[in-house]
């Protein structure tokens, strides 16, 4: 019998990214979104860290406790949410971010990290520099929020916020063509690829070095 993948995703666009990146791998993936999250704490400033953090662990438990091989997170808060992997599990779960931190890390130059989500941006760079700090390396990296273009996701809009993004990643690689430029979210890959592709230069994302990541996990 072949492997399964609990996938958890905090929108359903995320879901083709995945398919598309890991078909490969001949592994069942099973696909679990939740929105919810994201919103709440976004939009709720009652709503606590550690009630996401709750939230987070449920879902994850859930999907291990449903016959997932290994679990992927491609949502980066959620990822920050749950930050180690739960000890009540035997199942190893891989955020999106982890394959993408090795490439940050290994790249020498100044480097322009891009975002869309602006709440996602603590978890995700306190993860990097643990990752850095683990691995003895300090790289050169400035972040900016490319504002009012998540928004566009959350609420289906994805062929505009494709455009959009794609327009405003090439427009941050023109006008700063001394740094690498990479993007930090899985809703990020489509555009950066279309506008590295049209530009000549690579652009990082998480799904570069996605597919070998799982598959050493999934030899675990």
């Amino acid at each position: 019998m072949g492997k399964t993948i609990g996938c958890l995703h905090a929108h359903h666009s995320n879901i083709g990214h995945i398919d598309r990146t890991l078909a490969g791998l001949g592994a069942e993936l099973l696909h679990y979104v939740d929105p919810g999250l994201v919103r709440r704490v976004s939009r709720e400033t009652s709503f606590r860290q550690e009630d996401a953090r709750r939230r987070v662990q449920d879902q994850v438990d859930w999907i291990g406790q449903s016959g997932a091989d290994a679990i992927l997170i491609t949502c980066t808060q959620y990822m920050a949410e749950l930050r180690d992997n739960p000890a009540s599990l035997s199942v190893p779960v891989v955020g999106i971010d982890e394959p993408f931190f090795e490439s940050v890390c290994g790249f020498e130059g100044p480097q322009l990290l891009l975002f869309t989500n602006r709440a996602t941006v603590g978890g995700t760079m306190e993860r990097l520099q643990a990752h850095a700090f683990a691995i003895g390396r300090q790289p050169n990296v400035e972040v900016r929020v490319l504002d009012g273009l998540f928004e566009l996701v959350m609420r289906g809009e994805q062929e505009r916020h494709d455009l959009e993004l794609f327009q405003r990643i090439r427009e941050q690689a023109t006008s700063d063509p001394g740094r690498r430029l990479a993007v930090a979210q899985l809703s990020m890959t489509a555009s950066a690829d279309r506008a590295g592709s049209e530009l000549g230069i690579p652009i990082g994302h998480a799904l570069e070095s996605l597919t070998s990541r799982m598959k050493e996990t999934l030899r675990r």
